[in-house]
């Protein structure tokens, strides 16, 4: 989440810098909530619960209802019903495999993610289903199709075998491309030891601990390499060119080719502000390192945020007293409030309903519906916590019955339109109309676009890999591919002997769509200003005809859209 997202609650309440200046709080619900520690650690219940095998059971109930009804709305129902079963133990499942302290709560959860995995991606599972209810439940259908429902018996079995395999090497590599790299203490400098405890200055330190990371591992070469090949296999058997062809049915891009083509128009539009921050980095290395100009990747980093430094000096006590986190909830649920009229109210968690005493719970309710669902926020730094952002939909829920409503939580949209509604709300973030003196807001919001284009233009590496990745076999290996895409479209040299795809974990939940947040940065962009620039937190026009309009306008030449839309 921007940083600038933490300004938001002041659009409205400008009496509150007065009280944070006094040291004085007067906090609501959620804000004290979270600037208070716990009132008593959670009950962590010491049990298994047979989740899974009930999901299963319920399952193939549900499908003998579904094979044996008619044709009709009750199969829709059906389907939407076993969705529902399936997921709320799976996405469960995934996140406790990775979020609970507990190692045998992990292990058991991995299994119930594998069998659940398994019959989700097992297309017996619906193969007597009649051509009507197929076009009727075409939403539900499309996991299975993709998943080869139309293939025979035998190749099924083979397409069932594949994922298992995937399963397997998805959970081994993202297991190991954040595991350390280790070294002999004896192969670095010793006047260099005592300075890889911080991020500094010294050039040398950031080589060395760059090269170390990124050194292959042949393990875990390996292991993409046969991940990508199975991939490949998958797509193939089910009948597709490739695995991004696979993937990308039913995006807003629809085809690796357009997804190319959009990448390279964002290069193209780019190219000239890329070279000029790449410029400005050079400048910045000589005028530190004489000796040692050449820019290199592991420099980016580093020299994009002295250049932020240097240009808008941040001084962060100023801005501290605006961000506590309890201040940054206020903010969200404010905003919330005002376009969606939903509020967030601080719950206190049931005995075992957490995994650490930290987690705060929120219900999230509407002003006519009632209660939508339950948020867990889990924000404070623990030993042994996973490094990587995890947002988890625990609990999708099905459709309303009778009424055909979707639920909040879990509506299936496309991955490259996902990201739309967060990266939008990063626009309210950046809106100057705050109680802070407006040159503070505009020295903080620029700030951040120091060095943008060069960060985008990684981001977009980063995504012409995944795609190059999940086309047709290359017959040449992964940092091959690496080297010359790096070298096409990034603009700083690759390193020897470095193996940056190694750490790239998000070509698991991610596999050719890592396009995808640039593509929603487009789309957010476009929303925000037809509809909200004028008057951020006027709730008109209605969200129905807001996502009207949307799709109204996706439905363009896309390419033509995305080059209207700000890079």
């Amino acid at each position: 989440m921007s940083s600038c997202t933490r300004l938001l609650y002041f659009v409205k309440h400008r009496s509150l810098w007065t009280h944070v200046r006094r040291k004085v709080t007067t906090w609501s619900p959620v804000g004290a909530a979270f600037n208070a520690k716990p009132q008593r650690r959670p009950n962590l219940v010491e049990k298994n619960v047979a989740a899974t095998e009930t999901a299963l059971r319920n399952t193939r109930r549900l499908v003998d209802k579904v094979i044996s009804g008619p044709s009709g709305v009750e199969t829709v129902e059906s389907f939407d019903q076993l969705s529902d079963e399936l997921c709320k133990v799976a996405d469960l499942a995934d996140f406790v495999k990775v979020a609970h302290p507990d190692p045998a709560f992990r292990e058991a959860a991995e299994k119930s993610c594998i069998e659940i995995g398994t019959l989700l991606e097992n297309p017996d599972t619906v193969s007597q289903l009649d051509p009507d209810s197929r076009r009727v439940a075409e939403l539900f259908m499309f996991d299975f199709e993709i998943s080869g429902i139309h293939l025979d018996e035998k190749l099924r079995k083979e397409a069932v075998a594949l994922h298992v395999k995937l399963l397997d090497l998805n959970n081994e590599f993202l297991v190991n491309s954040h595991q350390p790299n280790r070294i002999a203490r004896s192969a670095i400098p010793e006047h260099l030891h005592l300075h890889f405890a911080s991020e500094g200055s010294f050039i040398q330190v950031r080589e060395i601990a760059y090269r170390i990371y990124l050194y292959p591992n042949a393990d875990l070469m390996k292991c993409l390499e046969e991940l990508l090949k199975c991939r490949y296999k998958m797509a193939k058997l089910v009948g597709y060119e490739s695995y991004a062809h696979r993937a990308l049915k039913g995006t807003m891009a629809k085809t690796p080719e357009t997804v190319m083509s959009f990448l390279q128009l964002l290069t193209d539009k780019l190219s000239d502000k890329t070279a000029k921050d790449f410029t400005m980095m050079s400048n910045m290395k000589k005028k530190l390192n004489p000796l040692n100009a050449e820019l290199m990747p592991w420099d980016h980093p580093y020299l994009s945020g002295v250049l932020r430094a240097e240009r808008y000096n941040i001084e962060p006590s100023l801005y501290s007293p605006y961000f506590s986190l309890g201040a940054c909830m206020e903010g969200l649920n404010h905003l919330f409030s005002q376009l969606y009229g939903v509020s967030l109210m601080s719950e206190q968690p049931s005995a075992g309903e957490v995994w650490n005493e930290d987690v705060r719970k929120l219900a999230v309710v509407h002003e006519t519906e009632g209660l939508f669902g339950y948020i867990y926020c889990d924000f404070f730094q623990r030993q042994n916590k996973p490094h990587q952002v995890t947002v988890t939909s625990l609990s999708e829920g099905p459709l309303a019955p009778g009424d055909g409503s979707v639920p909040a939580a879990g509506t299936r949209c496309a991955t490259d339109f996902a990201e739309v509604p967060s990266i939008l709300m990063e626009y309210f973030a950046s809106d100057y109309r705050v109680p802070l003196p407006k040159s503070m807001v505009a020295r903080l919001c620029e700030s951040k676009k120091v060095c943008g284009a060069a960060d985008t233009q990684l981001q977009i590496f980063y995504a012409v890999l995944d795609q190059i990745y999940h086309s047709q076999p290359q017959n040449r290996s992964t940092t091959e591919i690496l080297q010359e895409m790096q070298n096409k479209f990034y603009g700083l040299p690759y390193t020897p002997n470095t193996a940056w795809q190694q750490r790239f974990s998000h070509l698991i939940g991610y596999g050719a769509k890592y396009y995808s947040y640039l593509m929603s940065r487009a789309v957010a962009s476009m929303v925000w200003k037809q509809c909200f620039v004028q008057d951020p937190l006027n709730r008109q026009p209605t969200m129905e005809e807001f996502v009207d309009a949307l799709v109204s306008e996706l439905n363009l030449n896309f390419e033509t859209f995305i080059m209207d839309s700000e890079s």
